[in-house]
């Protein structure tokens, strides 16, 4: 029997992202969209990983399921590594995508080219009754003046990968998986939750 493994996000654009990232796992993916009862969590910690491992706690506590959560944070340069933890409310408490853009805009009008610099970084965390495990990504950028593309969500039309030449938003979601904060610390997941059940599955089998 397949284990289910609940992803504890109602975000439905991070949730097609870390279900994309995640499906050759041979493990089935639930989501909160199979536990209505469970409302938003109250995220205060101090950092992302605290942040995701209250999330990631929480689902495995109320749903006596494996859970796995990720948190990301926005860090610009020029505003002293902020906003960080508070990268999704950054213009206040139930604001939109483009309400964040564009206060991120606003304060960083007068900012010059060289002091755009800024990072995105996500944290994933795994939660079951016997283990806990997290991973990390994180990509360099800048934060662009104006905002470019169509796709993504988020900061992604302003958030600039100067290698590529593009923001997030005008990159196609497979190629945004491969380079951004949240498809490396897929990545970087992996490897660690394949062994982990693996023999999770080989310690059952022989008992």
């Amino acid at each position: 029997m397949m284990m289910k493994v609940v992803i504890a996000t109602h975000n439905k654009d991070k949730l097609k992202e870390l279900k994309k990232g995640l499906s050759n796992l041979d493990i089935e993916l639930l989501d909160l969209s199979s536990f209505p009862d469970i409302g938003e969590i109250i995220e205060d910690g101090e950092t992302l990983k605290e942040n995701a491992f209250i999330k990631a706690r929480e689902v495995h506590k109320l749903t006596g399921l494996p859970a796995i959560a990720d948190d990301t944070g926005l860090e610009v340069d020029a505003l002293g590594g902020k906003p960080g933890v508070y990268t999704a409310r950054f213009a206040g408490e139930n604001c939109s995508y483009l309400d964040n853009v564009n206060k991120m805009l606003k304060v960083m009008k007068n900012i010059e080219d060289s002091n755009r610099s800024a990072i995105f970084k996500t944290i994933m965390a795994f939660v079951d009754d016997k283990t806990e495990l997290f991973s990390i990504g994180e990509v360099k950028g800048m934060i662009a003046s104006e905002k470019k593309g169509l796709g993504g969500f988020g900061y992604d039309s302003i958030f600039y990968v100067v290698n590529e030449g593009k923001t997030f938003a005008e990159m196609s979601i497979e190629k945004k998986n491969i380079i951004s904060h949240r498809g490396k610390a897929i990545k970087n997941f992996m490897p660690k939750l394949e062994s982990y059940f693996k023999t999770d599955k080989t310690t059952k089998e022989s008992a």
